[in-house]
């Protein structure tokens, strides 16, 4: 089997590649099994435009609209009760055990808070806003 040759015979250092191009090599990027790295040593580019190309496309495929981050509102619901099966021989009720909640978050800073139990709402505002402010920590 040979491959194609292209030769280049003008002063122009970059190749130019169709949309259609770009399609192909993406969709056969985005394939079961396939290695991206692979993909784009077959078709003669960096892995790294390979992934430029995928963004673009997708950008153009939502019509160009740059989406922000966002963040989601959460709401924590009580626990459900539990259903219990009839029993045949009526048990003493055991107390239930007090709910065990962890909170953790992560800081792009480095740091990390762990809340565990009750905490007051002011005390948890108080240090995510000092953890926010924080410098980068160099990690070891």
């Amino acid at each position: 089997m040979t491959k194609p040759i292209e030769v280049i015979t003008s002063v122009q250092r970059r190749r130019r590649w169709s949309r259609a191009e770009k399609e192909r090599i993406v969709a056969a990027a985005l394939e079961p099994g396939a290695v991206a790295s692979e993909v784009a040593r077959v078709a003669g580019i960096h892995t790294s435009q390979l992934f430029r190309w995928r963004q673009e496309l997708c950008r153009s495929a939502r019509g160009g609209a740059e989406s922000a981050p966002t963040f989601s509102a959460v709401t924590i619901a009580p626990p459900a009760p539990a259903l219990s099966a009839p029993a045949a021989t009526p048990t003493p009720a055991l107390p239930a055990p007090p709910p065990s909640s962890v909170v953790e978050i992560d800081f792009a800073s480095g740091a990390r808070m762990r809340i565990a139990g009750a905490v007051d709402p002011s005390v948890a505002s108080a240090l995510i806003a000092a953890l926010t402010n924080m410098k980068r920590r160099r990690r070891r």
